[in-house]
């Protein structure tokens, strides 16, 4: 087939392309039924109401260990005139023993004594006294479950003690899953310029699972129509369900919309969502067939809006509902009035409300998927939200979590996801999430009332001091605006250029970084590594126009290293343990303080004080000493202001 471009005109809202989906689906597909063993059907769904076969108990049983009598015989037995019963008027049970004419009671061992004629009891017994009549939890014949019920654990007790050995069930959804593109790879191919390691399928797999089917994830296919088109439609004629990533936008070798064209019928080929919105939802033989874009994010956002629901429904399960929130945004948000847009966020509580940071928002960005804790979804006919305003999150976490979690705010280092793996380990249901603004970024955060901490180095230019001069400037003490600050100590580092293994191009010190051939990236304003860089860029004349890349900004020491590492730049100012972890050679600039400052009110809080004990603890330091450039001597000491 010729190379064209795919060009959808136009899209539709999200909830209309549902709709429209399911409509063309709802007359085509009838759950399929299957007869299983009960003790492996665990969350499946029951295919009709279940009836008893048997009644449980069985028959009458004894509810306690004792003796089995006559109530009659044990008329007018009281402390005062206790009653003595020889061995042929009661018989010895235990629980769940039998109980048969002419015996109508038992009396629980507790309550006998036993004397040379048999046992005194000191109180009658009235008829059917501990007993468990026949049927009293499960009648023959009666329901035990309904038609459409998810399976439980406890169920699968009842059903065997009612004689159910098999049961009809729903049976799971068999979906196939088919990754698409010349240039993917497996996870354990060697990558080649211009490889991209094929991860989506299994993501894919999993979610199937989740949803309540069956994923069978097949090798990719190359950007060949007849090889695509040869794959789905046998696929069809097997599985239940299809599922085709990448190849669904506007590539010329985008051919998943012209396949589907051919073998059935294209309900919907783009949605106003962001991301994710070239999505394609077809219907082929009778059967759905879902085409889903290749970026990480749009993959998963369009599958959780349009393959969950068709799982769902082909499995009768019911509808997995997300607990939400209210939260304040911590930044504007710019949105378009096209689409429905999902905004990864950080979510945490700080004092009385619960403040929602937002992550990166580009569609490649799948570590923001595993970072995030929910979404913020903006309604299509919005332009978005400004800062501080109350929206609406879609969790991933409990909300009893993000209750008990440090919301740290600022600036960015290895050392908190150190802390960060040490806390639920150590203190059981507390955690740490940070977000990465820099340290001024961070202080601001912290007037606004949207983080419980700050981690900061900034360096006073006047004084040499690190952090507290910050601190007081804009929070002074006093001031009707303001509340009593700390510091929390935490460690000093070593701050340096970043350079290529062997330093081909001979850098030394930051004159260096000055020279045409040098290609440098630098952090983002408000950073303390930017404030320190802009320092000694003063200190030694030189002028920030003069530096190669100096407007070039990365948000963490580690994506400057990264960069570093690969052909993106030559040179970073960043700290030790990250030119460690990306195997760079580091040029020493100098050092500094990186400490944490917090309003005083949180001190108190039993999360936060978890943290100072991790600051202060072998396990902490062992780590840190590992990762190198780094003294924590006086971690968790808290400095009042």
């Amino acid at each position: 087939m010729g190379k064209k471009r795919n060009l959808y005109l136009k899209t539709i809202p999200v909830e209309e392309a549902k709709e429209k989906y399911m409509a063309a689906l709802g007359v085509l597909i009838e759950p399929k039924i299957e007869t299983i063993d009960v003790r492996n059907s665990l969350d499946r769904i029951t295919a009709s109401a279940i009836f008893a076969r048997y009644s449980s108990p069985l028959f009458n049983a004894s509810a306690m260990d004792g003796i089995a009598v006559k109530a009659s015989d044990t008329d007018n037995a009281s402390e005062a005139a206790p009653v003595v019963l020889t061995e042929d008027k009661y018989l010895v049970v235990d629980t769940g023993d039998p109980i048969h004419p002419p015996y109508d009671a038992v009396i629980m061992a507790e309550d006998i004594v036993d004397v040379e004629e048999g046992v005194r009891i000191t109180a009658s017994a009235h008829p059917w006294q501990h007993i468990r009549p026949i049927g009293e939890d499960i009648v023959a014949g009666e329901m035990i479950l309904p038609s459409n019920h998810k399976i439980r654990a406890i169920d699968i007790g009842v059903l065997l003690s009612a004689g159910i050995l098999e049961v009809d069930v729903v049976k799971r959804p068999e979906v196939a899953i088919f990754p698409t593109g010349t240039e993917i790879i497996e996870p354990e191919d060697k990558p080649e310029d211009g490889s991209i390691i094929e991860s989506n399928s299994r993501m894919f797999e999993n979610m199937v699972t989740v949803a309540g089917g069956i994923g069978h994830r097949f090798p990719p296919i190359i950007d060949d129509y007849e090889q695509i088109k040869a794959k789905v439609s046998n696929a069809v004629d097997k599985f239940d369900m299809v599922i085709v990533n990448a190849g669904s936008s506007a590539g010329t070798e985008d051919y998943t919309v012209h396949v589907l064209r051919e073998l059935g019928e294209v309900i919907v080929h783009g949605v106003s969502i962001k991301p994710g919105k070239p999505v394609i939802l077809a219907v082929v033989r009778g059967k759905p067939v879902i085409g889903l874009p290749g970026y990480p994010v749009s993959a998963y956002i369009g599958f959780e809006n349009f393959v969950t629901p068709v799982i769902q429904m082909m499995g009768k399960r019911p509808e997995l509902l997300t607990e939400t929130l209210d939260a304040h945004i911590s930044k504007r948000l710019v949105s378009s009035l096209k689409y429905k847009e999902y905004v990864r966020v950080k979510v945490g509580k700080v004092g009385d409300k619960f403040v929602a940071a937002p992550l990166a928002r580009g569609a490649g960005a799948a570590m923001s998927l595993v970072r995030a804790d929910g979404f913020c979804v903006i309604e299509q006919s919005s332009e978005g939200v400004e800062a501080g305003e109350k929206v609406k999150i879609e969790l991933y976490r409990s909300k009893s979590e993000i209750e008990n979690t440090v919301v740290i705010i600022g600036s960015h280092d290895l050392i908190l996801d150190v802390i960060a793996d040490i806390m639920p380990n150590e203190y059981k249901d507390m955690h740490v999430t940070s977000t990465h603004v820099g340290s001024m970024g961070g202080l601001m955060a912290l007037r606004r009332g949207e983080a419980h901490m700050a981690p900061i180095h900034l360096l006073d230019e006047a004084t040499g001091e690190y952090n507290i001069s910050y601190i007081n400037k804009l929070f002074p003490k006093g001031a009707a605006s303001s509340e009593p600050m700390a510091l929390i100590k935490g460690v000093h580092r070593i701050q340096g250029i970043l350079v290529k293994k062997g330093n081909p191009l001979g850098v030394s010190s930051i004159d260096d970084l000055a020279k045409k051939d040098v290609c440098y990236v630098n952090r983002q304003r408000g950073a303390g590594t930017r404030v320190l860089f802009d320092y000694k860029l003063k200190e030694a004349g030189i002028d920030p126009a003069d530096i190669n890349g100096y407007d070039r900004e990365m948000a963490t020491h580690m994506a400057v290293a990264a960069a570093v590492a690969s052909d993106g730049a030559d040179a970073g100012m960043g700290i030790l343990s990250a030119a460690k972890a990306m195997g760079l050679d580091f040029i020493e600039v100098a050092p500094e303080e990186y400490d944490f400052a917090i309003p005083a009110k949180h001190l108190e809080l039993p999360h936060v004080k978890a943290f100072i004990e991790i600051l202060k603890s072998e396990d902490f330091r062992n780590r840190v000493e590992e990762l190198g450039g780094y003294e924590c001597d006086i971690a968790g000491e808290v400095v009042m202001l």
